[in-house]
């Protein structure tokens, strides 16, 4: 069997595909995660010093020229981040993290946010929450709420549509004898929603007695679908999206506990084929060379 001739030279790679390379080995060096994360706190903690007006008074330039700092080291991290995806630009549109790290920089170049000091201030203290995105327990979190937002909303028009019952029939029945607590629906609606977390339960009960002994009905049957089905219930949703965005975040970073990914099949078949034609080849090379016996004269009688 005859090899086939290896190709004398490699085809270059794009440009693109280099810079994707160099970029994504900083970026994905352990140095470069810690140094985003202590700017973040940085930034959080200039923050925090602008709300004192002696020392944002005193340190005014100084302060300024921190914040122009942490905007030019911010803006150099997402464009690395773009960098390290130049071969595949989609994947980078597609991580959320990634947009929002590009809107919160994006924004601060705007000469409308930058003019507005209360919206440049918020947008500031937005950039906090990039904590989770090195933080996993706090990214996990972060999903959790995002995928619990359906089940909440449930949740909500549930516990709007109790609150807005047994409010009118607090109405009904106490409006004269209590107006302050339930003299409008509105009142009404708020007492409940303040009882919703038991502050307060005992004094509307006794209020609520000396209107009427079956008053007792009614407190204890809107504290056990108000305080303990409903409470319940939206625990139990916030867990399981908890579980899921575990779950999700299992997928995107694997840990080594975890089992490998599954060969491709198309690539373990190429690499059979090469492994039985090298067994093949040296099986040739030891073998004597063939030679074709030669056929007998005739008339001759073999031995």
């Amino acid at each position: 069997m005859n090899d086939h001739p290896a190709p004398t030279g490699a085809t270059p790679r794009p440009l693109r595909h280099a810079l994707a390379e160099r970029a994504r080995a900083v970026t994905e060096a352990r140095w470069f995660a810690l140094t985003v994360f202590i700017l973040i706190l940085t930034n959080a903690a200039l923050l925090g010093a602008e709300t004192y007006s002696g020392l944002s008074r005193d340190w005014h330039h100084g302060l300024r020229l921190a914040e122009h700092l942490c905007l030019a080291a911010f803006t150099v991290e997402i464009a690395l981040r773009a960098c390290a995806h130049a071969d595949r630009p989609r994947d980078f549109f597609r991580d959320p993290w990634n947009l929002f790290d590009l809107a919160v920089v994006t924004c601060a170049f705007l000469p409308l946010v930058r003019e507005n000091t209360t919206v440049l201030r918020l947008l500031r203290l937005a950039r906090v929450l990039r904590t989770a995105r090195f933080l996993p327990q706090l990214r996990i979190v972060f999903v959790a709420v995002g995928r619990s937002l359906p089940g909440t909303v449930s949740f909500l028009l549930v516990g709007a549509l109790l609150l807005y019952v047994y409010a009118m029939v607090g109405w009904v029945f106490f409006s004269e004898a209590d107006p302050g607590q339930f003299g409008s629906i509105g009142r009404a609606a708020l007492t409940l929603f303040l009882l919703m977390t038991l502050d307060g339960l005992g004094d509307a009960v006794h209020a609520g007695l000396e209107i009427s002994r079956w008053s007792i009905l009614y407190y204890a049957s809107y504290v056990l679908f108000a305080s303990f089905v409903l409470v319940n219930v939206l625990i139990g949703v916030v867990i399981s999206s908890l579980e899921e965005a575990r779950e999700l975040e299992r997928e995107h970073c694997p840990t080594p506990d975890t089992d490998p990914p599954a060969p491709d099949p198309a690539q373990d078949l190429h690499t059979r084929i090469a492994i039985a034609r090298k067994a093949l080849d040296d099986l040739e090379a030891v073998l004597p060379p063939h030679r074709p016996e030669q056929a007998p004269a005739p008339g001759t009688v073999r031995s």
